[in-house]
């Protein structure tokens, strides 16, 4: 609080996260918690602390880095996932409530960048030695490692955020990467049932 009101922010950028890997069942208690605190509830924290200064200057921009996992969802990460969906959901909510006030709320949803948050995807792995989802963990950790040389340098979301926090009107939410804009398209697409199955002969569910 002491930070907000000494700076008094025309605009913030909420990028926080960690990749939070594990089935629901196998994360604990304090693991899930600390996903929801760190990508939920520490962002809106910060917009509510900035929202006063903002309505004082007569507007203002707050961006939330969401995920491409923040409108789909698969095994495996879904403590990670439930966080960014939550994400979305405030945003949204914010975003209808603030717009009055010249505050506008943007998602930044990127897909698979060169950023090292999956790195510690075999770390994470290796915690749970005797876990059921042994074998899927491998596969996940395999597609990790071979998905490597396809993530891209982070620069086009760097450019996006500016763009969000410059624009006269910036869109309520951006899709930044091919992979992205791929796996939004076939998520609208297909049949959660046809989802379902692919994802689970993929990871040996």
């Amino acid at each position: 609080r002491r930070v907000i009101d000494r700076l008094q922010p025309w605009g913030i950028v909420n990028n926080a996260g960690f990749g939070a890997i594990g089935a629901i069942e196998d994360v604990s208690d304090e693991e899930a918690h600390s996903a929801f605190e760190t990508m939920v509830f520490a962002p809106l924290r910060l917009a509510r602390l900035a929202l006063p200064h903002m309505r004082r200057r007569g507007g203002g921009r707050i961006v939330n880095i969401s995920s491409i996992y923040g409108i789909t969802t698969t095994p495996l990460s879904g403590w990670y996932q439930g966080a960014k969906h939550a994400l979305e959901a405030l945003s949204d909510a914010l975003r209808i409530e603030v717009a009055k006030d010249g505050v506008r709320v943007v998602l930044i949803e990127p897909g698979g960048f060169d950023t090292g948050i999956w790195e510690d995807t075999h770390s994470e792995v290796e915690k749970r030695p005797h876990s059921k989802y042994r074998t899927a963990y491998g596969r996940l950790q395999a597609g990790v490692k071979l998905s490597r040389p396809m993530r891209g340098n982070p620069k086009p979301v760097a450019r996006v955020i500016a763009r969000a926090l410059t624009s006269g009107r910036p869109s309520p939410r951006y899709l930044v990467g091919a992979d992205a804009q791929a796996i939004a398209f076939w998520d609208r697409l297909l049949p959660t049932e046809v989802k379902d199955r692919v994802t689970r002969l993929s990871l040996g569910l």
